[in-house]
């Protein structure tokens, strides 16, 4: 007895998919490893800076290998193409995560003369994660790379 709902290839794939990245999700941790939020004093801002620029690469590879995958029915094929999704994904909801956990809850307040550009700026990253989470298309990737590497004259002069 077949225990997906449809007989569709397609219809099969999309629902294997929904409950990878139902599990994903659900597995993903909500916390950045990389920073506590204890009130500790020790930022290295441009470090997270390029994990996100890092994180971002990975979102570009993976649109790029879904691009190649899409028309391929082979069950490798298939299990990559998958894999890819679940893991731009995964790196475009870091970014999220590293934005709120980290820049938002430490690095930006409204004590600050220009407050409102930077929770404006800050809130464009996630924005521009979203996207990527939404679309498979190189063009949101180069967009929130823009807005990641528009973040650095705020901390150009952080150091660790």
């Amino acid at each position: 007895m077949n225990a997906l709902p449809t007989k569709s290839p397609a219809m099969k794939l999309f629902f294997c998919l929904g409950w990878v990245l139902l599990g994903t999700l659900l597995a993903t941790p909500s916390s950045v490893l990389a920073h506590c939020q204890m009130p500790c004093g020790i930022y290295d801002d441009l470090a997270r800076l390029d994990s996100m620029l890092e994180d971002t690469a990975t979102c570009k590879k993976g649109v790029t290998s879904i691009a190649e995958l899409s028309g391929k029915t082979d069950p490798q094929s298939q299990n990559q193409l998958v894999r890819w999704v679940t893991n731009k994904e995964v790196y475009a909801q870091k970014i999220i995560t590293t934005i709120s956990d980290y820049f938002l809850t430490q690095r930006v307040n409204p004590k600050q003369k220009d407050y409102s550009e930077r929770l404006a700026k800050h809130h464009a990253v996630m924005v521009a994660a979203m996207k990527v989470k939404q679309h498979a298309a190189a063009e949101y990737v180069d967009q929130l790379k823009q807005s990641i590497e528009d973040l650095r004259p705020y901390y150009a002069d952080s150091t660790p």
